[in-house]
């Protein structure tokens, strides 16, 4: 499979790379915006291994791969609920600091500098797959998906989130957070690398996985909360499954 990783997407989240645990850093936005999504894929999983929410380590016996794991703000509590993580990025700074912070928690989590594609190419699977706010970050979005699909379990599921290609997400998730807020370094994202619910769809239609949910994460200005919406036009998330056969 083709790398999926650019070169200068990388360049600029590894000059970061030190500050992915300041939650008043340039990665405040992603501490907010945390706790909402990790309930959503909490949720997900839950529903697709029959597991519950709720006790210790609920998804013990699981494999999960978190693709562009930045810092770890994901792979960490996905491993404090019982998952063997694996995470991995293109920016072997993120990865350091990952891998400093867990092991300084004393959590398992295996990271690597790598993209997909490495992975598939040492005939690796996991039960689940996580692509969180790196589709629009990817040299090839369709290469990236094919190469996340085939490194699924049978029986698998991946959940993707990224941004519409909105006038709404122009003037929000772009001009907003990065011009007006400041929430994000001003050029963090390209509007037109932005992915659409439906060609994303396609895109897993083609990666032999089936759509099985579309969900949005909004932000409440009155109570500064995320919260999970029904609101696809700027935040968004795709859970897929292996189709049969």
């Amino acid at each position: 499979m083709p790398a999926t990783a650019s070169a200068t997407e990388i360049a600029k989240f590894t000059a970061l790379a030190d500050q992915w645990w300041d939650p008043n850093g340039p990665f405040r936005p992603l501490h907010k915006f945390n706790p909402a999504r990790i309930r959503l894929i909490r949720d997900r999983l839950a529903a697709h291994f029959g597991r519950p929410t709720n006790g210790e380590a609920p998804f013990t016996g699981l494999s999960l791969l978190d693709i562009g794991c930045g810092g770890g703000l994901v792979a960490e509590p996905m491993s404090r609920l019982g998952f063997a993580v694996t995470g991995i990025d293109a920016g072997a700074e993120n990865v350091g600091v990952a891998q400093i912070h867990a092991d300084r928690l004393g959590l398992p989590i295996s990271y690597e500098t790598a993209g997909p594609e490495d992975l598939l190419n040492r005939g690796l699977r996991f039960d689940a797959v996580l692509a969180m706010e790196v589709i629009e970050h990817v040299e090839d979005v369709a290469a990236f998906l094919q190469s996340a699909a085939a490194l699924l379990a049978p029986g698998g599921i991946i959940i993707t989130a990224t941004l519409n290609r909105t006038l709404k997400s122009l003037a929000l998730a772009k001009i907003g957070a990065e011009y007006v807020l400041r929430w994000v370094p001003a050029g963090t994202h390209d509007w037109r690398k932005f992915v659409r619910p439906h060609e994303l769809a396609a895109h897993l239609r083609s990666a032999k996985l089936s759509l099985t949910a579309l969900a949005g994460l909004s932000y409440d200005l009155f109570t500064d909360r995320w919260q999970e919406s029904t609101d696809l036009d700027v935040n968004y998330f795709a859970v897929a499954v292996n189709v049969p056969g």
